[in-house]
């Protein structure tokens, strides 16, 4: 009579869920050789512009997406604002503070904060341009990803990406919206959090400091 061997449990991992298959030089590689860079861009507190501002920006905007001569994604995050930072940088007021009525009024103000986003639930809002690459634009090799050298895909990338990022980020300054490019950190921390989401998101220590791939759990 045969006996079974006892089996490991199998361990899924987040990183064979996701079609990212590396982010470098501030491009999204992606398991298919699609690619594409992100930029983030500021908000604007629309709703206290006057009128003529406000149908300023409304027509700059959609000239700026009329005059786009390649695809755009725009994507827009919210996630609970996390105030702990600002809560401790008060503390820090309070201590240093030798005038007790400043004192005073600065503890205050914190209960005033703690008060807010404890009965409400305050929203951090951040907006993307997510600019895409096709492996197609390399040409008829592009329609069978699996031929494809991972260096080569790369570099045409960036060909094609990076003078459509800076036509954008040019673009967006001229309409008066500030712009950054996301770099490798930046989109590595991104991408954990939108694959590991918390009320509050959470920051990665530098990734060049990681032995193993960041989005992967046992």
């Amino acid at each position: 009579m045969s006996t079974q061997k006892p089996t490991s449990p199998v361990k899924a991992s987040t990183q064979s869920f996701i079609e990212i298959e590396e982010i470098k030089d501030d491009i999204v590689l992606m398991k298919n050789f699609s690619a594409s860079v992100v930029i983030e861009v500021g908000a604007v507190n629309f709703w206290l512009l006057s009128t003529e501002e406000q149908t300023s920006i409304i027509y700059s905007y959609a000239g700026l997406l009329n005059s786009l001569s390649f695809p755009v994604q725009i994507l827009i995050l919210s996630k609970k604002m996390d105030v702990s930072l600002y809560l401790d940088y008060l503390d820090g007021k309070i201590n240093l503070q030798t005038n007790d009525l400043l004192k005073s009024r600065i503890a205050s103000y914190k209960e005033f904060i703690k008060n807010v986003v404890k009965k409400n639930t305050v929203l951090e809002k951040r907006f993307f341009f997510v600019v895409p690459f096709s492996p197609l634009e390399i040409g008829v090799s592009g329609a069978s990803p699996g031929s494809l050298n991972k260096k080569y895909v790369i570099s045409r990338a960036k060909t094609s990406l990076y003078p459509k990022r800076d036509n954008l980020l040019r673009l967006l300054a001229k309409i008066g919206l500030r712009a950054s490019v996301l770099q490798n950190q930046q989109l590595t921390e991104l991408y954990y959090n939108l694959y590991n989401p918390s009320s509050t998101g959470r920051r990665l220590a530098p990734i060049e400091s990681y032995t193993d791939v960041v989005m992967t759990q046992g």
